[in-house]
């Protein structure tokens, strides 16, 4: 008996995965039509290939970043210093003198204290992210690479869907947020992990989260993972638990993945001297609707990179796709 092969190429999220080659025989053709055929194929191809986003930041430029589904914000406002200015100036991708190849995302902001001297940076991937797991490799620093040090500034990883109007019910947002110099109540290095139900922004200020905080110097590499399933929200650094959340501050929205590092209102140091903070990203690391221990994660990291991947986006967007403004 002859059979008729039909290719169809088959996308999943941003991803052209492969081609699918169907082999139908005359009779089966007769009971199923050609779009039957390939809808069927292609349900059991999706079924089989997990919903990842994986991107390791071998770029040569931002322009090349943007390819890819990443904003640089360019937004004026909050969070940080007022008037301060964001772009892609703080955005590089240094080579890393440990592992040749591979090269870092690299976030760098300065200030002398005054907003329209104050360079603040911020990267966001689109919005369709939920249930999962999110990772990222990230270096936190203790000091300005130059000038006088101890301005309260965030070094973050972090998920969050836009706010609608003050006290929005459906606001999301997961936090790794790290301030070197202490700040919002702590004294010293901490390492805040925060679940919001939602939140009124200044001059209004009004805040609905729950948070647990890490006291200590966490300057270096750390791989942070955020764990979203069930109703609980668990954060791990390094394999160790953080926090575990829940209840009413479960996310409810599709939220974006972001990266930023600004400097918080009125807690600059008093000089005029600029300085520049740095923090830099290896990869980032999600797959929807699966939960990974921190060993499954490293492994999949691993095996990506072993196989040559430096970026696979196979997520779904929501059809039409959300706004994703980059800009709190």
């Amino acid at each position: 008996m002859l059979f008729q092969p039909k290719s169809y190429l088959i996308t999943i999220g941003s991803a052209s995965l492969a081609f699918l080659t169907i082999f139908a025989s005359p009779a089966r053709a007769q009971r199923l039509t050609g779009q039957q055929r390939t809808v069927s194929a292609v349900s059991r191809l999706a079924k089989a290939i997990a919903q990842t986003l994986f991107d390791d930041f071998s770029y040569a430029n931002y322009r090349q970043l943007a390819r890819h589904g990443w904003i640089i914000r360019t937004a004026a406002g909050w969070p940080g210093v007022p008037g301060a200015m964001w772009g892609n100036s703080g955005v590089s991708f240094p080579a890393d003198p440990d592992q040749r190849g591979n090269r870092w995302l690299r976030m760098t902001s300065s200030t002398d204290g005054i907003g329209i001297n104050t360079h603040q940076t911020q990267i966001c991937h689109q919005r369709k992210y939920l249930e999962g797991t999110y990772a990222a490799r990230v270096r936190f620093v203790d000091v300005p690479t130059d000038g006088p040090t101890g301005d309260q500034l965030v070094e973050s990883f972090y998920t969050i869907s836009p706010l609608k109007a003050p006290m929005d019910p459906d606001y999301s947002e997961l936090d790794f947020e790290y301030l070197p110099n202490g700040g919002w109540g702590s004294v010293g290095p901490t390492l805040f992990t925060t679940s919001w139900r939602t939140f009124s922004p200044e001059p209004n200020w009004k805040k609905d989260n729950i948070f647990n905080t890490s006291n200590g110097s966490f300057a270096g590499w750390h791989t942070l993972i955020t764990q979203v399933s069930d109703g609980n929200v668990k954060y791990f650094i390094d394999g160790k638990s953080l926090a575990e959340h829940g209840g009413q501050y479960y996310p409810r929205s599709l939220m974006s993945i972001n990266f930023n590092l600004w400097f918080v209102k009125d807690q600059t140091v008093k000089s005029i001297l600029v300085r520049h903070y740095q923090e830099d990203i290896d990869w980032v690391f999600h797959e929807a609707k699966k939960i990974l221990g921190p060993e499954e994660v490293e492994a999949k990291v691993t095996s990506l990179r072993r196989r040559g991947v430096r970026f696979r986006d196979t997520v779904p967007a929501p059809v039409p796709a959300l706004i994703s403004p980059c800009d709190y």
